[in-house]
């Protein structure tokens, strides 16, 4: 019997997933080379649980790269749900910050996992294009930052957050770029 790759996971097998991921996050993080069996022991599951999982260490750091993005970009609705469009975008800039810490802290494994033969290189960043739009048409249509900042223009203005290295009091500097790139937003908005 062969396994649906699309079916949705067991609620056991989708915890043994989550643990997997946290765990390869945070190991991934500190290193590029951390041994995937330390990984599985550290999650709690056996060696079967884990390759069945993520058959080898491209697909595991391919997964936490996408999961990680998936996981900013649906804060969106989130947010939106619970704030005011500016106050949700703001405080998904903060999100995404975090996300790009972790992309810094996992910048070689992404790099060896991406450049793998019959690796299906890295993903792209769509998901989370499409939230910054969301969040800023939001943001635009209640008056609260300027007409007409695409997506694009909001990536590269916050290009500098890939440039913070986790050493560099990381989040007090995002905090600060962060701050800077939604004042920017606001200056010219028709409801200031």
């Amino acid at each position: 019997m062969t396994e649906d790759k699309d079916a949705p996971l067991r609620s056991d097998a989708r915890r043994n997933r989550e643990r997997i991921l946290a765990v390869a996050l945070e190991e991934l993080t500190r290193s590029a080379d951390a041994p995937l069996n330390a990984i599985a022991k550290k999650a709690g599951v056996g060696q079967g649980t884990f390759y069945r999982h993520f058959p080898n260490r491209e697909a595991l750091v391919l997964e936490l790269y996408r999961h990680e993005m998936q996981q900013v970009a649906d804060s969106a609705a989130e947010l939106l749900a619970v704030h005011a469009p500016d106050r949700a975008l703001r405080e998904w800039m903060d999100r995404l910050a975090r996300f790009a810490l972790t992309k810094v802290g996992l910048a070689d494994a992404i790099r060896q996992a991406a450049g793998a033969p019959g690796s299906p290189g890295r993903p792209r960043p769509a998901p989370v294009l499409a939230a910054a739009e969301v969040l800023l048409r939001a943001a635009e249509e209640a008056g609260t930052i300027r007409p007409g900042v695409s997506a694009d223009d909001f990536f590269l203005a916050i290009a500098g957050l890939w440039q913070i290295g986790p050493s560099d009091d990381w989040q007090a500097r995002a905090g600060r770029l962060m701050d800077l790139v939604m004042d920017a937003l606001r200056a010219g908005a028709p409801k200031q």
